[in-house]
């Protein structure tokens, strides 16, 4: 019996000395190719590269007042503070931090108390009488305190807490990302807005000048200068303007309904006053690639997944190991109420009620290996979702950085093409006065610099918004240089 006891001690002794070892995967973070300079910035200066550091934590920033708008400083403050998408978010951030609370509740024991009777009778077999004896039935109170911990033999509780950080962290880093696509949302569609009023104060300048050359053509024909030709030609060009000022006006509103939406608005709550967009020129410094990976939520979502699935493989494979379950029980009992709490009421129980303390898995059907199996493929999962979503992030920079470059190439010609139409319109003018030119060779002159002026208040539209794009493919996290 000695022999026993001290058998068993020395087997409970040592499954305690095993607490805390952990069979969880180290983890390490997958290597992905970084190139040393992005391909559409400009050349670097210096053979500069240093390695990505996780800073998912840092402030995005204000990045937008780059823009240098109170206007739109105002609505990003009014999108942050309503947008129910960002406060979905918010919630799901506090779930996954509770999930974790949770989890690392399991690293402690439980502590119970009650009080309550049982009513019972014995069988007479358990008291070694005859089986026609007579056992009474009896009541028994108690008031007890319990208490229960799981020894973490094998690094199963650890790891699910490990995993619970990861989550947590992940949770974090997507609201980041939906803040971060929230602000640059926002931006584009005031960009959006600014680029419509541009149109629309293009439009109506149209609309005046052909309003007024509509009167002179009217004068002329009523004096017999012209024929009705001429006239029917100039009311279909200022019935055409003002049909695609209306267009314009449409559009604008439909804009205006999604920015509203943004805000946490209904569209019957906010308009926005008109405001021809101005040409934006803001140089967005792209910094090194590497610096890619310390920036974007996106791809710090994807590395904590990753974390999260190798140390949830942990917890599959620590349940192919023993468990150790420590219980215990410590109170008072008693036939009557009234002497429930007296000291010769106490009583203490150690070990489980019902079960055992060590339990060691012997045979599941494959139960567990499927769970290791399913744990591991989830991490190759992470990891290739990981590298993908990094593959993304560099696609997207490179792709603004490109779409910045050529349009303000694009610009410059732009530029020379409506300074070309706008001579190109007067000489018009000039001959058809005069008679060498028909009034078809000033309406098509009209049309070329109206669809010229119109392109280029599109191509600043489309600057502001590739600018907004580039910043929000680098993360927001960026500032400009002071001095």
């Amino acid at each position: 019996m000695i022999s026993t006891l001290k058998t068993g001690s020395a087997l409970l002794a040592s499954l305690l000395i095993l607490a805390g070892c952990s069979v969880a995967p180290v983890y390490e973070r997958p290597e992905v190719s970084t190139p040393a300079a992005f391909k559409e910035a400009a050349p670097p200066i210096g053979d500069q590269w240093k390695p990505a550091e996780p800073s998912e934590a840092v402030a995005r920033g204000e990045w937008w007042t780059v823009f240098n708008d109170p206007v739109l400083n105002a609505l990003e403050a009014d999108a942050l503070a309503a947008n129910q998408d960002l406060q979905a978010a918010a919630a799901r951030l506090e779930q996954a931090r509770a999930l974790q609370r949770n989890a690392q509740a399991d690293r402690l024991p439980t502590v119970d108390a009650g009080i309550g009777p049982t009513r019972q009778r014995p069988s007479p077999a358990s008291r070694g009488l005859g089986a026609d004896a007579d056992t009474s039935a009896t009541t028994l109170w108690r008031a007890q305190a319990s208490i229960a911990y799981e020894a973490d033999l094998f690094g199963r509780v650890a790891s699910n807490v490990n995993a619970a950080i990861a989550d947590a962290q992940q949770s974090e880093a997507l609201f980041q990302s939906v803040r971060l696509v929230l602000q640059a949302d926002v931006a584009q569609a005031y960009f959006q807005i600014r680029e419509r009023d541009a149109e629309q104060a293009l439009y109506a300048g149209t609309v005046a000048l052909r309003e007024q050359t509509l009167k002179l053509i009217q004068r002329r024909y009523d004096e017999g200068d012209i024929s009705e030709l001429d006239l029917a030609r100039s009311r279909s060009e200022l019935a055409s303007a003002r049909a695609d000022a209306l267009g314009i006006e449409r559009l604008r509103t439909s804009s205006e309904h999604a920015l509203a939406i943004l805000l946490g608005k209904t569209p019957a709550e906010f308009t926005l006053a008109p405001q021809p967009l101005t040409r934006i020129s803001v140089g967005v410094p792209a910094g090194l690639p590497s610096s890619l990976l310390e920036r974007r939520p996106d791809i710090a979502a994807a590395e904590r997944a990753m974390a999260a699935a190798n140390a949830r493989i942990g917890a599959a494979r620590a349940a192919f190991f023993p468990r150790l379950n420590l219980t215990g029980a410590l109170g008072y009992e008693s036939s009557q109420l009234g002497d429930l709490f007296q000291w010769s009421s106490r009583a203490f129980l150690l070990g489980p009620l019902v079960g055992t303390a060590l339990s060691i898995p012997i045979f599941d059907g494959g139960r567990r290996e499927a769970g290791l199996a399913n744990a591991r493929a989830v991490y190759e999962e992470d990891v290739a979702k990981y590298r993908q979503t990094v593959l993304n992030a560099f696609r997207e920079v490179e792709d603004n950085l490109a779409n910045l470059r050529l349009l303000a190439q694009q610009t410059r010609e732009q530029d020379a093409a409506v300074e070309g139409s706008t001579r190109a319109a007067r000489i018009a003018q000039l001959q058809y006065r005069e008679g060498s030119v028909s009034y078809l060779d000033v309406i098509d002159a009209d049309r070329t610099v109206l669809l010229q002026r119109r392109t280029s208040a599109q191509l600043d539209g489309e600057r502001a918004r590739s600018a907004v794009d580039l910043i929000r493919a680098l993360g927001g996290g960026w500032s400009l240089p002071e001095g």
